[in-house]
């Protein structure tokens, strides 16, 4: 297993850390900010991960497959977190699972199919935007930063659906004869 692919499964190891953290209410303020630098760190080794693999040519089948769930699991843990903690709306939550259900279906039938589904730009603008959004809400520094996570969060629920809508738009013949 290369470096990119080891981070990846580091990223996906982290989450119960992460959810630990979140929500053992008895760490107050030090769990929510140790909660806020896991978090930092697994979204900082997705970006290290695709760096190192592109750069050094290590992308792999593993790593286009993984890359996106480990980020699925970091992110949608975190915003279920938050759903629990009333630091985000449940519907946008939703919406946000609901968009990574279909794609993880879409890349299921290819898998089938023998073809792997990369990540597209939209996908990767998605995240980041739910990474800063998920940040931002975790850190909750009041003031000013109350109204960028509330501009993060709907930036990212609109990246979500362009996303999604992209997705499908360009991997719609992977349903060909399946309907």
């Amino acid at each position: 297993m290369n470096l990119p692919n080891k981070l990846t499964v580091l990223r996906v190891c982290m989450v119960p850390v992460f959810v630990i953290l979140m929500l053992w209410e008895d760490l107050g303020d030090a769990g929510r900010y140790a909660a806020a630098a896991v978090f930092i760190i697994a979204s900082a080794t997705d970006w290290l991960d695709g760096y190192l693999a592109r750069k050094n040519h290590l992308v792999t089948d593993f790593g286009k497959f993984m890359d996106p769930i480990a980020d699925k699991l970091l992110v949608c843990s975190a915003m279920i977190c938050l759903v629990e903690q009333e630091a985000l709306a449940a519907w946008i939550v939703i919406i946000i699972i609901g968009r990574e259900f279909i794609i993880s279906g879409f890349r299921l039938v290819a898998s089938d199919k023998g073809t792997v589904i990369a990540a597209s730009y939209w996908g990767k603008f998605k995240t980041v935007f739910q990474m800063i959004m998920v940040i931002l809400l975790i850190l909750d520094l009041g003031g000013i930063f109350d109204t960028l996570a509330e501009i993060m969060t709907w930036i990212a629920l609109i990246l979500t659906v362009v996303s999604l809508v992209d997705y499908l738009r360009k991997n719609w013949h992977v349903l060909d004869g399946e309907i």
